[in-house]
């Protein structure tokens, strides 16, 4: 009998919904990883001279940052800054709507990270002296990033607005 009603009362608890921030570091990480094994893809296949490991390779001893496991673990530690990324754009872009700030958040931080923080990595040659297809191929996912992390956050913000929208109009309706 005590299972019984143990059982009725956890079906009877609801969980409670992510928080906006919560879901923003949640887009920030997967957005990170995925698109940083995408990074990985393009140059196994030549399509970019530049690997996720280039974050390691000023700071961390050793020789395995060089290998499959250095690039594990910059897609992991990617995955970790780009939620400080999501949050920058959920501070200040979230209420966009639509695929444009995604993209132009995306061009920014591509610009950030080969003009501005290119000193940083001696692996990577500066812009004008890279090759082509490593400018396109990178800067693509840059955008394919911002446009994944944006359009993810602006989508739940409008979501959460109109759920909480939603549930004032019950509340004025059950009043009348």
């Amino acid at each position: 009998m005590m299972a019984e009603q143990k059982g009725k009362l956890e079906q009877e608890e609801t969980e409670r919904p992510m928080t906006l921030i919560q879901k923003t570091i949640i887009i920030g990480f997967v957005g990170g990883v995925f698109w940083s094994l995408i990074g990985y893809l393009a140059y196994f296949f030549h399509f970019s001279e530049i690997s996720p490991n280039m974050i390691l390779i000023p700071w961390v001893a050793g020789d395995w940052k060089y290998g499959k496991a250095g690039n594990y673990a910059a897609i992991v530690l990617i995955g970790i800054i780009s939620i400080a990324a999501a949050l920058l754009y959920y501070a200040f872009l979230r209420k966009i709507a639509g695929m444009w700030a995604g993209m132009v958040y995306g061009v920014v931080l591509w610009m950030i990270v080969f003009y501005l923080f290119n000193p940083l990595f001696p692996n990577v040659q500066p812009v004008a002296d890279s090759e082509t297809n490593t400018i396109i191929t990178t800067l693509c996912l840059y955008i394919l990033y911002g446009v994944f992390v944006g359009y993810s956050i602006s989508f739940e913000t409008q979501e959460m607005n109109r759920t909480a929208l939603n549930v004032g109009k019950e509340a004025e309706n059950e009043g009348n």
